[in-house]
Order: C-alpha cells, then structure tokens, then sequence
C-alpha cells in the first residue's frame, strides 16, 4: 500500500507485492476550495475494536459463509464516509492515522523559528497546501511548460523537441504522470546488487488496457464519459470548447492505439516478460526520431549505457503516434495529463472536475475528502520520513517493533516446519527454500537511517511550486540511483502507511508504523486475535516470496529458476487449482473475479493464513495457554479465525469494487474471506465444520 498503487499499464519499477486494496485506500485525492474541518470533528475517529462483536452475526453458520458470521452486521453499523469509496478496517485505521499526522503538521506550520528544518518543511508544505486562496496562483507554476506546449504549433521541427519536453513533464509529475511511457531505476532482476535504468509501456488515462478495447454497454458508456471528461478539463483551461472536444475524441483515439500495444494486467504481473536488459543503442534504434540523450538531460537521468527495455513490442505504436499524431493532438494529450495530476492546486473548477471522474464515477466515491485530510496525506507523499519520524516519536508503541519481530519469527519457523512437511516438493527443492527462506530480511516500523530533505526547497505560500518540486527531488533522488549501490536499508513505503509489502529484488518484509495499530496489532488482545490479525499480515507478505512470481527469484533477490522440473509442475497444478477456483467467485454483477491477475495475492492470503495459525498454536503451546478454553464465548482458534475474517468486514460502492476486480490484483475483501477458509486446514475442527459444506469443501487447494 503506498504509496498507492492503483494497478495501471505501468509497472511497478520497483515491484514490490502489497498486501491490501492501497488504490482506493491511500491515495491523496484532488483538493477543493473546500475550508478544513474543526480539529474536534477529526478526533471523532477510532479504530475499529481488535475483535467486533457488534459485526458478528451469530445468526450465520460459519460452515456455510463465515465472511457473513464474522462480518455480517459491519455494513450497518459501518456506512461508507462520503468521502471515500470504502471503509473497512484499512479505511478506518487510515483516517486516524491522518487525524494524527494532521495534529502534527497543525504544530508544525505554528512552530515559527524553533522548528527544525523538516518541521519548517512539512509544516510549510501543510500550510501551503491549506490556503485555497492560493489557488488560482496555481497556473503560474505551469505556464513554463504550458508556453513550451504551445510553442510547438510554431517550432520548425516540433517532433524533434518532443523528448525534451515530455522529459520535463514526467520529472516534476511524478509518479502520477502518464506521458507516452515511464522511465525509473529497478534492481536488476537477474543481479540485485546492480541498480540500472529501465524503461515500459505507460500513456493511458484510464485505469487500464482493456478499458479501451473492452465491448459492453457499460465499457463503451465510461468510454463517451472519459472524453467528456477531457473535454472539460481542456474547456476548464482555456480550450474553446468545440476544439476541446475534437481534442478529447483524438485524445482517445491516441491512448487506444497505445493500448492495443500494451501487455495486460496479467502479463505486467510476470517479471520474465518484462526483462529484457539490453545496450542503450539496442533500446534507441527502436525509438526512431526520438531524442534519448535530450530526454535523459530533462529528467535529469544519467547517460546510461544499458537498460531494461521492460515492453518490447510498445514501441512500435508509440512511436507511431509521437510521428503521425497531429501536433494539435499531442499538445491536447501534454495538457491534458498535466492538468490532471495538478488540478488539486489549480481552480475548484478544475479540482472537482478531475474528482468527479477519478473518484466518482470510477470507484464511487460521493464526494471530496476535507481539505485538511488531503493536505495531510499530500504532505506523507512528499515529505514522507520526515513527517514519518515524528510520527514514530509520538504515536509508535515503544515495544511494538519487538513484539512485531516475534511474531516475524514465529511464523518463519512455521514456514521452515511447513516446507519440511511438504509431500509435493522434492528434498533438493526444499533445500534451496529454506535458503531463500533464512535470507529474508525483516523491516519492521521505519528506516534505521531518514531521508534528508536538505536540497528540496518549500515554500509557505507556493503549493504547486512545492508539488513540482517535491516530485523533481523524488525523481532526481531515484534516477541517482542507477550505477550505485543497492541500499537494502531503503523502504518504499512511509512508516504511517497502512499495509504492508514484499520485494523480491530485496527479499525482504516491510511493515510500516501505520499498520502496527489496533485492530491489526493490540497489546490488550490475547495471542489468538493478534495472530488472526497482523500475524496473517506477517504470513501473507511471507508467502509472497514463494508465489507465483517471488518463487522465480532467489534469496539474493535474482531472477533464478531454483527449482526442479518435476517440483515446478506440481507447484504450477497447485496454482492452477487456486486460480481457477477464484475465476469461479462472482464479485459484483456479472463480473468475475480473476484469478489470474490475482494469483499471487490469492496465494499470499490462503499460505498466510495457515503459517499464521501455525505459528499461534505453538506460541500457544509454549506459552502453556488452553486453545479450548472459551474468551468472549468463542476458543483461541475461532477467536483467530474471527479476527482474520475482520481483517476484511467491508462496504464498498459498486464502482470500487468493479474498478477493483478489472484492475487490482488483490480479490474483493469478502472473497479474500471465504476464499482462504475454504481452504484451510484447521478451520474444519476449530467450528465443528463437517465435509462438504461450503467452507469445508470435498476439495480444497492448496499452494503452501
């Protein structure tokens, strides 16, 4: 979760497996001329209970749906916030996390001349962001770059400066900008000490390929209402309104030939589709006419001498557009995606234009959030560790790393006695797993060591100057990275995000500060809730390193086939159960989820969950606790189970969950519910479940 990452064609250049549905979660939405809410209003916000009995319905047998038994009251006792698409225990633990950072930064932008250098930064970045009367300076900040779209209707050879210009855009757009492509710094997959330079498949507006391609009544309807919304975005900034249109259909047309040139959701999934380490010369002779060390100048990149040409086949038909598109077309296109990714500091017009779209009519969010909620998560993206280390000063439980990082263990020496246990893998496989296993490395809360923010300057009455400058330091901080060291201590998430990841080029398991909190982490909880909870979370984010893509790397983090022929099929008959299992689950209307797309979050929840409720049975027994004695009428083990249901008691908009099941690899929070117990091997015994009832089932899969 971070970062969020709403799934697009764009991959991750840092792939990194998260563990919840971050996309509408995290993201710091559009801001309004709307003025903050009261400070009294936004301490209203608790977590959720560590163990609701309220959402219980005791009237549901959890042999046949124990998503409905754990969870079935939450929907009316929790509406949706008109402010969010969602709300879950995710949702919830977010909003008071941002209550929290927004007393800081209230501090903060009050502090005066005592602050410390981050506290006159995040403070002045809140205060910024704050002052909707700063708005309409907004255009300001752009008209360098908008001057330099326009004066390609009147330059010679305007193709020409194209690679400089979109260079200039994608720096201080951040990584938000879809402009034609995207560019980045990844480990080398197949050489994890090795940072270098690579280069995919980007440039659509909408969530993903297929909403271009995809027949149906309803694809062709959000088709007509992204070009409209185009068209007002355009209208909004200048554009007389029936070239704003003609601009908007020829926008579409462009991304659509994009889009029939990209690999889908599935296929970015696989990390041996998307590596192709090749010489720079091999990379520009497919970019025929495109300037590639006048675009390395503008993103302020190094000449690099190699590259990881992660979509081959793109180029093609992006270079297609970039050389027969109508100059009129690619300066609407510029404008456009630049607009979008500012409108928050621009004119309320423009703001609730762009929310309307993105958030309304693509997930179904009512309304804006509070100006101060989304000034505070503005202030995480840029200035993250720096708001994050007083966040871990004020609101980090003194013991909560240590207690987290026995948890860690417990359940890595589940996975060591699982592995052992294994009748499907051979002993030479299980050797080099429980190599990989042993070379995990554990990150737990935030960095040993904080980003300095010296270099990147913040103004107190300058919010878009501040945005774009805030992503040019993040992207000039990132592309320094090519040819350097691998820092291993770095985290791709800041510590009050809520969630948690796995990177396969690190090999390592990250958990920020922000989950470690009730509901998914509490000291007053016995040791069957808060394995139920975080522990699934820690087993979850464990598992990741052994799914359908982390099994292809290798303790160090390299792209390496570290098992035998024989094991591989039965690993891949075990997938294929999974996959086709939840390719049967409806998650709304007559949409499908895919299990595909999902496997290896699929994969995560189910292998979580049991090394989760290994490792608590056997704290348990070291402990000398009774599992069958009864708390809150429930046993140890149905009270784990519960607590893992909770995890994903929800009420969501139609929309979100439509827009989440297209393009998000994580399932729909109920089916990561009855999907995982259905194959669980203890849940039959712990509820008194007999063969076959729904949730115990005559089969069942099971990958690990």
């Amino acid at each position: 979760m971070s970062k969020t990452q709403a799934t697009s064609s764009r991959p991750s250049l840092h792939r990194i497996a998260f563990f919840a549905f971050a996309s509408v979660l995290l993201t710091a939405t559009a801001l309004t001329a709307q003025p903050p809410a009261a400070p009294a209003a936004a301490a209203e916000v608790k977590p959720l209970p560590s163990f609701d009995l309220s959402s219980i319905d005791l009237a549901a047998d959890p042999c046949v749906d124990m998503y409905k038994f754990a969870c079935g009251h939450f929907s009316a006792n929790h509406p949706i916030p008109s402010d969010q698409s969602h709300v879950n225990a995710f949702s919830v633990l977010y909003n008071v996390d941002t209550q929290e950072l927004n007393a800081i930064l209230q501090q903060s932008q009050n502090g005066g001349a005592s602050r410390t250098p981050d506290q006159q930064k995040i403070g002045d970045y809140f205060k910024a962001c704050m002052d909707t009367s700063l708005q309409s300076e907004g255009f300001k900040s752009l008209k360098p770059l908008f001057n330099k779209i326009a004066a390609l209707s009147t330059t010679p050879n305007p193709r020409a400066q194209l690679a400089d210009l979109i260079g200039q855009i994608q720096r201080v757009g951040g990584e938000d900008i879809h402009v034609f492509f995207g560019y980045g710094v990844q480990q080398d997959l197949k050489d994890s000490s090795k940072q270098i330079a690579a280069l995919a498949q980007d440039g659509l507006g909408l969530p993903e390929k297929d909403y271009y391609i995809r027949t149906g009544e309803k694809d062709a309807k959000l088709r007509a209402q992204y070009v409209a919304h185009i068209t007002k975005m355009l209208t909004l900034s200048g554009t007389p309104a029936a070239q704003a249109s003609r601009d908007a259909q020829n926008i579409l047309a462009l991304e659509t030939a994009l889009a029939k040139a990209s690999l889908g959701v599935v296929e970015m999934r696989d990390p041996e589709k998307t590596y192709h380490l090749q010489p720079i010369a091999t990379l520009t002779s497919s970019l025929p006419g495109f300037d590639f060390t006048a675009y390395e100048d503008a993103m302020h990149s190094p000449h690099i001498s190699e590259i990881n040409n992660a979509t081959p086949e793109f180029w093609p038909a992006m270079i297609h557009e970039i050389n027969h598109a109508d100059i009129p077309t690619i300066q609407a296109y510029l404008r456009y995606h630049l607009l979008s990714i500012v409108a928050r500091s621009l004119s309320p017009a423009l703001d609730d234009e762009n929310f309307d779209f993105h958030s309304h009519i693509l997930n179904g969010t009512p309304q804006q959030q509070p100006r101060w909620k989304r000034c505070s998560g503005a202030v995480d993206v840029a200035l993250g560790e720096a708001l994050g280390k007083v966040y871990v000063e004020r609101y980090f439980a003194g013991d909560s790393k240590a207690k987290t990082l026995q948890m860690v263990h417990d359940i890595e020496s589940a996975m060591n006695k699982d592995i052992d246990q294994l009748d499907w893998m051979s002993p030479a496989t299980k050797v080099r797993a429980h190599e990989k296993l042993a070379a995990v490395a554990n990150k737990i809360g935030y960095p040993d060591k904080w980003r300095d923010y010296t270099s990147l300057i913040v103004k107190p009455d300058d919010p878009l100057g501040n945005t774009l400058r805030a992503n040019a330091f993040e992207n000039d901080r990132q592309l320094n990275k090519i040819g350097k060291p691998v820092d291993r201590g770095e985290w791709d998430m800041t510590p009050p995000t809520v969630n948690a990841y796995y990177n396969p080029s690190m090999n390592d398991i990250n958990f920020p500060a922000g989950i470690l909190q009730q509901p998914f982490y509490d000291t007053t909880q016995d040791i069957a809730v808060n394995y139920g909870h975080i522990g699934a979370v820690i087993g979850h984010e464990l598992t990741h390193g052994f799914d359908d893509e982390g099994r292809k790397f290798n303790g160090q983090g390299n792209l390496d086939n570290w098992w035998t022929s024989e094991d591989l099929k039965k690993f891949e008959a075990r997938t294929d159960c999974l996959a086709n299992e939840y390719s049967s689950f409806t998650a709304v209307d007559d949409v499908k989820v895919n299990g595909r797309l999902t496997l290896g979050e699929n994969t995560a929840d189910n292998g979580g969950v049991v090394l989760a409720f290994m490792a608590y049975l056997q704290r348990a027994k070291d402990q000398h606790v009774d599992i069958n004695e009864k708390t809150g009428n429930f046993t140890g083990p149905q009270r784990f189970y519960i607590a893992y249901a909770q995890n994903w008691c929800e009420n969501t908009h139609p929309e979100a969950v439509r827009s989440l099941v297209l393009t998000n690899p994580h399932a729909p929070d109920p089916i990561r519910v009855d999907g995982v117990i259905q194959n669980q091997p203890g849940f039959a015994s712990a509820f008194g479940c007999k063969k076959p009832t729904p949730m115990v089932p005559a089969t069942s899969c099971r990958v690990w």
